[in-house]
């Protein structure tokens, strides 16, 4: 097995309802492009609000006592960054990286929270990110990626009014962030995110570069076309 001296580290922060298990792919992608991702910041994202998860995490990330902690979290994941930044604003050196993240509010979340079973189904995070508080927070002083989706797939569609393009859950205009060092917009689903190859060769080029690759997805596209053609020819 590889060594961890020398890597960079990475947190991984799930979303919500999601265990540390949904982030297995992603984490085994990025140890093979050279970062320490072991670490899975699991939370209760329900019984707990955004502020209090955002301390655990703090906790979690000072007691790895790594030089450099890069974070990506995954739809509520990446509210949860934020709010750590928020309040604890000093931190390793790093990246973030945020996975079809509502920054701007959520639709879908509103609509779920209408009624009280939904709103004790979503849980206090979301109560907080419907009452608007992430909209105060300051954007964190570093390289801050966002990657939006628009593959229309999930539960989303059950409600009527949800706007497009969207990723099934989260709309494009509430993942994209005023602000960020860089976005980008890949033809996935919200949780496809998180098994994704091209999502997570994304994530490991914006957490060794500061941006995303933008020949990447032109790329597959053409190849796609190449593949596409050759099997109309045959």
């Amino acid at each position: 097995m590889e060594s961890d001296v020398g890597r960079e580290t990475v947190v991984l922060v799930p979303g919500l309802w999601l265990s540390s298990w949904c982030l297995l792919a992603l984490r085994r992608r990025l140890e093979r492009c050279g970062f320490d991702a072991r670490h899975i910041f699991s939370y209760p994202s329900v019984s707990h609000s955004l502020l209090e998860n955002a301390e655990a995490l703090s906790h979690y990330v000072r007691d790895l006592d790594a030089p450099v902690v890069h974070l990506v979290g995954h739809s509520l994941g990446g509210l949860v960054i934020r709010a750590l930044f928020h309040q604890h604003p000093e931190q390793p050196r790093g990246r973030i990286v945020t996975l079809g993240s509502p920054h701007r509010g959520s639709y879908s979340a509103s609509v779920l929270a209408r009624t009280r079973l939904g709103r004790q189904i979503a849980g206090n995070s979301i109560q907080q990110l419907l009452a608007g508080m992430p909209e105060y927070w300051e954007l964190p002083a570093r390289d801050f990626g966002v990657i939006c989706g628009d593959l229309g797939i999930g539960m989303g569609r059950l409600f009527p009014g949800f706007v497009k393009p969207n990723d099934g859950v989260v709309a494009l205009a509430e993942a994209q962030f005023p602000g960020a060092t860089d976005h980008i917009t890949l033809h996935v689903a919200h949780t496809a995110m998180l098994v994704s190859k091209q999502i997570a060769h994304q994530v490991c080029y914006f957490l060794k570069n500061g941006r995303f690759d933008p020949g990447h997805e032109a790329q597959r596209q053409a190849g796609d076309r190449r593949d596409s053609q050759k099997a109309v020819r045959s």
